[in-house]
């Protein structure tokens, strides 16, 4: 899943640097305690573009991802991996919607099989990185707005936040 604007709320124009900028989304704790009963691994996989630009340091997102999951195991969930981007070039491997990061944590958990996995994420290039990987695209759409500029996005599931697709997650799986 993405991070921003999925687990955490996006910062306007901003990049969240520091721990003290970190806000969950709402009742996304109380989500991840839930999707870690339904899913054997659950990886974060996000563009961090802020780093490459010189406005934070790896070290910063590092302990605010060591922070994150500490709150989620406190919450009774579980995050298995943090993957990260901190490339500024659009082109970049590693860079969603390119699948670098998916492709990293296949070779950790060799088990995932894309095809049976989900996505979830808040934009055009979450659902383009799970397209690529015959992944299920779950949008994250607040108050069931599609992004003004994103016409063509292309996706599964809508849900307004991570806690809804939480509790409709079940039946989806069953489909």
């Amino acid at each position: 899943m993405d991070r921003d604007g999925v687990i955490n709320e996006k910062l306007d124009d901003d990049y969240v640097k520091e721990w003290s900028e970190f806000r969950f989304c709402e009742n996304a704790l109380l989500a991840l305690s839930e999707l870690s009963t339904i899913f054997k691994y659950i990886v974060v996989v996000t563009n961090q573009r802020g780093i490459g630009k010189g406005l934070f340091s790896e070290k910063q997102l590092h302990e605010i991802h060591e922070k994150m999951l500490i709150e989620v195991g406190k919450s009774s969930g579980r995050i298995d991996r943090v993957y990260f981007c901190p490339d500024v070039d659009d082109s970049s491997g590693c860079r969603k919607p390119n699948i670098g990061m998916a492709l990293e944590a296949k070779l950790d958990f060799p088990e995932i099989d894309f095809s049976n996995a989900f996505i979830v994420g808040d934009s055009l290039s979450d659902m383009e990185f799970g397209k690529k990987l015959k992944m299920k695209r779950v949008y994250i759409s607040r108050n069931n707005i599609v992004l003004m500029n994103s016409i063509n996005i292309d996706f599964d599931y809508k849900f307004c936040s991570l806690n809804d697709f939480a509790k409709g997650c079940k039946n989806l799986i069953l489909d």
